[in-house]
């Protein structure tokens, strides 16, 4: 009786093992089919966006499809071991592969459902559509069977400092590549499946344990690391050969500016402020009535630089005279009260027309014909060739903004990690014991709050020259074309408070979507509160959280599995990214 007991157990785990790997196997099969599905034609027509019509070379979605395809079949032929694939998932392979598997299907699938309701039925599709919705199937199925090989990833192989150089800029390069593709897709099907197949990609990256991986090798070489992203950054202009999204790229470095402000108020000290695009909207009339424009009621024309500072300056007095008598104020209270500051302004400014009030923003109807910035002979609305590239307008004040982002990440990083970064962080965690251990609690609010005025100045000064007008509907606190409040403390919230990326990943979302899903328009505002419901469920940190935020808000996480798939260092090196 013994002996038949300890066979039966002996042959369970072999047979479990054998199971996985034949599961393991019909998960790469499966990808290879959903990669070679691509090759087929899926419709008739080239009225569908893309030209899915061709035989032997993907066109638009199928190339998202054959992405997802080819990421599961290297996927699953390194959880079987596969020589030189084994660094991919040091973290383990199963949950990445049935995140590359949803991802693959669902773009998939949402290829088939918009040809059938674009074109009008299945009818449109041809043989090899159908060969797609079957193969992204059989992934699904496979990878959710596999059982759950999660572990703590091993101590990476030790590279040469070069090697691990190369690996950072390549990292970058592959960013600038994604970030620059999805800013270019013109059609909402085609941006519909690049956000399924980033979203998908990006999470399986995360299970895997390749972001922890890049994470400490960023952290190991911060110089690198922040030299490769500001020259991937500043290299995208000169992938455009039009203006046409470098002047989306130019409204998200704004937007993200001015969410790295509010991240200040909101992310550090922890003060609500609804009412925070009001102090862009006081940067860009300021720049607006001293930069020569034909309506402004005073004549004058600053130079550039006198106009920058001259903005930033307002926004602060304006930022401390509404902090100092408010900020005594907490929690819901403070909220109400900045947003019916944001609300006064977009009124006053409407109401300053001669008739309601003195002759100085010209109403409703803004001040228009504000000329392009001049630095230097410079001349930011002309087109310049440099390096044998030509760059528009728009690519001027993209650099220009930049430029003044990297300026307010400085401070905000600097700032943060100083005693009044930490006096913030104290006040924003318990405000009754930071004050009982010394803290000026009010001082230190109105500084936050005059530090996030000047940065909502200071971008406010070059939205301004960009958009060549101002007028009080663009600064309201919720509407259809960001930024304004809700779209900002949206951005800092879905990011993850207190992170500089955070924010900057945020705002670039909730523009990007926006610009491209036009249908949307009319349901923004519910797109957007389901979203923040759903993410208050399952990451209340934000998409990208510091250390702080993921202890607190997932304590029992880290209870059970305290150093679950990372080796030392490299969980503070992920959160802090």
């Amino acid at each position: 009786m013994t002996t038949d007991t300890t066979k039966t157990t002996d042959i369970a785990p072999a047979d479990t093992a054998t199971r996985a790997t034949m599961l393991r196997w019909l998960t790469a099969a499966g990808g290879l089919a959903t990669l070679a599905s691509t090759f087929l034609a899926w419709t008739w027509t080239s009225e569908f966006p893309g030209n899915l019509t061709v035989t032997g070379y993907p066109g638009g979605l199928q190339v998202l499809t054959l992405v997802a395809g080819l990421l599961i079949t290297l996927f699953a032929l390194a959880s079987l071991g596969i020589k030189g694939l084994r660094w991919l998932a040091p973290a383990g392979t199963t949950k990445a592969l049935q995140l590359l598997a949803l991802g693959a299907v669902g773009t998939t699938w949402f290829t088939v459902v918009a040809i059938s309701v674009k074109l009008g039925g299945v009818v449109n599709l041809e043989p090899g559509g159908f060969v797609a919705a079957v193969a992204s199937a059989i992934p699904v199925v496979t990878a959710f069977l596999l059982p759950d090989d999660t572990r703590k990833a091993p101590r990476p192989m030790e590279l040469p400092s070069w090697a691990e150089i190369l690996i950072i800029v390549a990292a970058f390069a592959v960013g600038l590549f994604v970030i620059t593709y999805g800013i270019d897709t013109e059609d909402a099907e085609l941006f519909t499946g690049y956000l399924i197949t980033v979203g998908f990609g990006v999470g399986a990256f995360f299970k895997a344990g390749l972001v922890a991986r890049l994470s400490a090798v960023t952290a190991k070489y911060r110089q690198v690391t922040v030299i490769a992203a500001f020259a991937a950054a500043a290299a995208f202009p000169f992938t455009q050969s039009t203006d046409q999204y470098t002047l989306v790229a130019v409204n998200i470095l704004i937007f993200a500016t001015v969410a790295l402000g509010l991240n200040v108020v909101v992310g550090l000290a922890g003060l609500l402020d609804l009412g925070y695009v009001a102090f862009l909207g006081v940067g860009a009339y300021t720049a607006a009535l001293v930069s020569g424009s034909t309506a402004s009621a005073f004549g004058v024309q600053f130079p550039f630089w006198a106009s920058v500072i001259t903005g930033a300056v307002v926004s602060l007095i304006f930022g401390v005279v509404i902090g100092a008598p408010t900020l005594r104020l907490r929690g819901d209270y403070l909220a109400i009260v900045t947003l019916g500051f944001g609300e006064i302004f977009r009124i006053a400014m409407g109401n300053l027309d001669g008739v309601s009030g003195p002759q100085i923003t010209n109403g409703p109807n803004g001040i228009p014909n504000i000329p392009d910035l001049e630095f230097f002979g410079y001349n930011f609305g002309e087109a310049h060739n440099i390096l044998g590239f030509e760059l528009g307008a728009y690519a001027n004040y993209y650099l220009l903004m930049l430029l003044a982002m990297v300026l307010v990440i400085v401070v905000f990083a600097r700032a943060g990690s100083s005693r009044i970064g930490r006096a913030w962080v104290a006040i924003r965690e318990d405000e009754t014991a930071a004050t009982a251990m010394g803290i000026n609690g009010f001082r230190v609010k109105l500084i936050a709050f005059a530090l996030g005025a000047t940065l909502a100045g200071l971008a406010g000064t070059v939205q301004a020259h960009v958009q060549h007008t101002v007028v009080p509907e663009m600064y309201q606190f919720a509407g259809p074309v960001p930024p304004n409040s809700a779209f900002l403390l949206a951005a800092v919230i879905l990011g993850g408070m207190g992170t500089i990326s955070g924010p900057l990943l945020g705002a670039t979302l909730l523009y990007m979507i926006p610009a491209k899903l036009q249908f949307l328009q009319d349901y923004q505002l519910l797109g957007f509160g389901i979203a923040l419901i759903l993410l208050m469920r399952f990451r209340p940190e934000g998409l990208i959280a510091n250390r702080r935020a993921q202890l607190e808000y997932h304590e029992t996480d880290q209870t059970d599995v305290p150093d679950k798939g990372l080796e030392p260092g490299v969980g503070i090196a992920k959160a802090g990214a």
